[in-house]
């Protein structure tokens, strides 16, 4: 037998095997997931508070009908006092520093942008923003709308915010404790808070986005 052709054969099926036996062995790791698969039970009812590392708003102005200016804020806070049972029956209510702006604005040796922009009178003008909900109402499947008082430059006017709820968890996985997360988005006209500057070269219409997760509010003494 001419050994020659034989061995390199043998040498080769066994580095195919062995190859195939890696591929098999990486494609189960990456099959198995993180976290448990099966449905986690929901989180309680209860009174909740926004988890400031992984809740956002962010907004944008149509620019010239060319782009979206998008911005975001760095400081806010909501609470929810959630009804597992009857979600409708939920209120919530948020407070945002405007001075907290962050436009990433590319020359900041030229004007500091996010100053102008939160202090300004002729834009947030350092005054509180706020909401407090007065209706929720489930419209389909997770999805929602609350209605409620949004005050911006001093003055109070209702405004209706579509909301998605991405789920619950009883615990979750990494902080052991109860959270929801919800998705939102509102869009409001600035010129009824008498901010029209620009317009309509920025647009009137403002999109607001929403990302947040709750986790409970601790008791303190």
């Amino acid at each position: 037998m001419n050994t020659s052709i034989v061995g390199p054969c043998k040498s080769t099926r066994m580095a195919m095997f062995m190859r195939y036996l890696y591929l098999l062995m990486l494609s189960a790791l990456l099959a198995t997931p993180a976290f448990p698969q099966s449905k986690p039970s929901p989180a309680p009812s209860g009174a909740y508070i926004s988890d400031p590392a992984h809740s956002s708003v962010t907004w944008k102005v149509g620019h010239f009908g060319l782009s979206n200016y998008t911005a975001r804020f760095t400081k806010m806070n909501a609470e929810l006092i959630w009804d597992a049972e009857n979600p409708a029956a939920s209120r919530v209510s948020a407070s945002i520093d405007p001075t907290s702006v962050r436009t990433d604005f590319p020359f900041p040796e030229v004007e500091d942008f996010d100053k102008k922009i939160g202090h300004d009178g002729n834009f947030f003008a350092a005054q509180p923003i706020s909401f407090r909900s007065t209706e929720v109402k489930l419209t389909a499947g997770n999805r929602g709308q609350v209605t409620g008082d949004l005050t911006f430059r001093g003055q109070t006017r209702p405004v209706t915010i579509d909301v998605t709820f991405n789920g619950s968890m009883a615990e979750h996985p990494m902080d052991k404790a109860p959270k929801l997360g919800f998705s939102a988005i509102a869009k409001i006209k600035r010129s009824e808070w008498d901010l029209s500057l620009y317009v309509p070269a920025v647009s009137d219409e403002v999109t607001i986005v929403i990302e947040t997760e709750l986790a409970p509010r601790k008791a303190t003494n």
